[in-house]
This record gives C-alpha cells, structure tokens and sequence, in this order.
C-alpha cells in the first residue's frame, strides 16, 4: 500500500455540471484560458488527444516568460465522470532533469448543480515533490474557479 508521503489528495467544488469541468479540464481552448498555478501567468501550449493511449502536453508561463511544460497519456477516459493519466514534467534549462512519471485521477462527482472534483496524485519520490505539486494544483484550481465564470463551456466543445 502506498503511504500519505506519495500520495496528494484535494477536492474542490465547483459551481458547474460535470460536463462543463470536463470540457474544461479536457478542451485545449479552455485549457489555455486557465492553466496556471500562479495569478498573472498564461497557457502557451495545450494539447489533448482525449482517448486512452492518447497523449497531452500542458506549459504554463510565468511573469519572467520561463515556460514549464508537462505531458503524459491518457489511461482512463470517462466523460464526464473521470480521467486517469500519467504526469511527467519536461526538461528546461533551470530545472533537473524529470523523474518517473505520477499518475494522476480526477473524478467529477455531480452534486446537486455542482461538482465536486475530486483530484489525487499518486507516486512521488518525495514530501517536496509532493508539497510543490500540492501549490500547483491549488493554485490551476484557484484558476479555474475564476474562469468558469467567463466560460461559455459545453459537454462536446468550449465556446471561444
């Protein structure tokens, strides 16, 4: 059994159906409008092939313009219940080179009008590695709880 140590756990609420978090969470045009761990960073990149063995790849860039980019492939895919894909963060020029990939589970349980997203990460070598992507997804879900009002988001495709 995996201890607490490598295993990350958050839930949020959101003020969506499940579909429209899914759309978001899977859309790269809703993607680019809030993937950012931090106020004031942008979304470069995002691309998705939304299917089991499909593949994405995520950049987020901060202030100074330094871009950090994330990939992996798609496990489980279950609209708009579930996703479950690898994380491997990519090689740049400040950063040590990545270590094994995570597995990440996301679940969007409706709640009345709601859901709640129900997010775990599994496999970190380490408690730093695991409190820094702890900062990071708070931070994209902060995000995304402050674009979905402005999104005009549907269960097959955002709306620009």
């Amino acid at each position: 059994m995996i201890d607490d140590l490598h295993v990350l756990r958050m839930e949020r609420l959101f003020d969506a159906p499940p579909e429209r978090i899914f759309a978001a969470w899977t859309d790269p045009v809703v993607l680019r409008r809030w993937w950012a761990a931090e106020p004031g960073w942008t979304t470069p990149e995002a691309t998705t092939d939304v299917r089991v063995g499909g593949s994405y790849r995520l950049s987020m860039q901060d202030t100074r313009g330094k871009v950090r980019s994330v990939a992996g492939e798609y496990l489980e895919v279950d609209p708009p219940r579930r996703l479950v894909y690898t994380w491997a963060w990519e090689a740049h020029a400040d950063a040590e080179q990545p270590g094994e990939p995570t597995i990440v589970t996301v679940e969007f349980v409706p709640e009345g009008s709601s859901t709640r997203v129900v997010l775990e990460q599994r496999r970190f070598p380490d408690a730093s590695q695991k409190a820094m992507h702890e900062h990071g997804w708070r931070g994209c879900l902060d995000s995304l709880e402050r674009a979905l009002s402005a999104l005009s988001v549907g269960p097959e495709r955002a709306e620009a």
